[in-house]
């Protein structure tokens, strides 16, 4: 049935509209119409005062309602995911494989690709965070099931193309000519869990074309007085976009709120959510409100994207529109999705969600 969700706060991603309703048929963006204009046959839903804004997008989580992607890709991991990300908020995801050995990478694809032929759509494709990264800065990765990237197996990853949609890499460890493979079968290389100097990153940016950075600060090179590193490259650099995990205990508010600063649109919210397990390779334990290894390395966290918009308007003082943009319309540009998601806009399909001033889902497209 066709919705009409009125008396609101319409958070379009461009302009805050009142005294609007939003016309919608599932996912699709049919029109914003004065409240007066709801055409017959609509089904009324009055938001109370409340918020609307377009659906939210994690471009990065590991699973959700106890299962674990990294374990157990298969379609029901995908789908107890999609619910998770649904009731947090986040209408489009990508599930992500962390650095494995290589068989169950390639299952991760198999995966998705039986989720999307069974007429899935939530999940927009695969993350591939590693295993072409640095050991230096595995962080919670499983150091035996790193590898550097050949040429061969990067011609390879393109015939995965419908499937791998992103793949977070270390750049000094791969050779440019492997990355620009990928780059140009339409595979988003990122650039994370990487020890590159500033002049590295700088090389992998302007030279090989990467656009994409893998949770500013976190497993990358940091900014210094005498090497700026990664997140100096990150900073200088107007057509790079960075993730960032906003839970006050990956980043510092102060640090999100600098580079917010510097980046603009830029920066872009994920989840970097885990689940916990007890299972080898990935043994995850919740200590409150993260996750940890089982030699107590910060492993993940417990964030949907709505508390992560909750985060950066509570703690780090942007604004709520802005704070929405950063977890819809950002990632959809990163993504190149810009087009068709992140804004309520007719002809969009974008999906919709109302939450309250505590930041609590009421109502999302379904």
């Amino acid at each position: 049935m066709r919705q009409a969700y009125y008396n609101g706060f319409i958070y379009t991603g461009k302009e805050i509209l009142k005294h609007l309703a939003v016309l919608m048929d599932g996912y699709e963006v049919l029109d914003i119409v004065p409240e007066s204009a709801i055409p017959e046959g609509f089904q009324r839903i009055d938001v109370q005062g409340n918020h609307i804004a377009p659906g939210l997008i994690d471009l990065q989580i590991y699973g959700g309602n106890g299962q674990l992607f990294s374990l157990y890709p298969d379609v029901s991991t995908i789908l107890a995911t999609e619910q998770y990300c649904k009731a947090g908020g986040a209408l489009y995801f990508q599930p992500t494989i962390a650095t494995n050995e290589p068989g169950l990478m390639q299952k991760a694809l198999e995966a998705y690709r039986q989720y999307r032929d069974r007429g899935g759509k939530a999940a927009i494709g695969v993350h591939w965070e590693g295993p072409f990264i640095n050991p230096q800065k595995r962080g919670a990765h499983v150091e035996k099931y790193i590898r550097p990237l050949q040429k061969d197996e990067a011609k390879q990853l393109t015939e995965h193309q419908d499937a791998l949609r992103t793949l977070t890499l270390a750049p000094e460890c791969c050779d440019a000519a492997c990355v620009e493979i990928l780059l140009q079968a339409g595979i988003r290389v990122s650039a994370g869990h990487s020890a590159a100097s500033y002049e590295q990153a700088r090389q992998a940016f302007t030279k090989t074309g990467i656009r994409l950075t893998t949770h500013l600060f976190n497993a990358m090179s940091p900014l210094q007085t005498r090497d700026p590193g990664l997140v100096g490259a990150i900073f200088e650099d107007p057509a790079v976009y960075a993730s960032i995990i906003a839970d006050g205990i990956h980043v510092h508010p102060a640090n999100i709120r600098i580079s917010k600063a510097i980046m603009g649109n830029r920066l872009f919210l994920i989840t970097d959510a885990v689940e916990e397990s007890k299972n080898e390779p990935y043994i995850y334990l919740r200590q409150k409100d993260r996750y940890v290894n089982q030699e107590g390395v910060l492993a993940g966290s417990t964030l949907t994207m709505l508390k992560a918009v909750a985060y950066c308007v509570q703690q780090v003082g942007i604004a709520l529109d802005e704070a929405l943009r950063m977890a819809s319309w950002y990632p959809a540009k990163a993504m190149g999705m810009d087009q068709q998601a992140g804004l309520l806009q007719p002809g969009y399909h974008s999906g919709l969600i109302v939450f309250d001033d505590n930041f609590e889902l009421l109502y999302r497209s379904v």
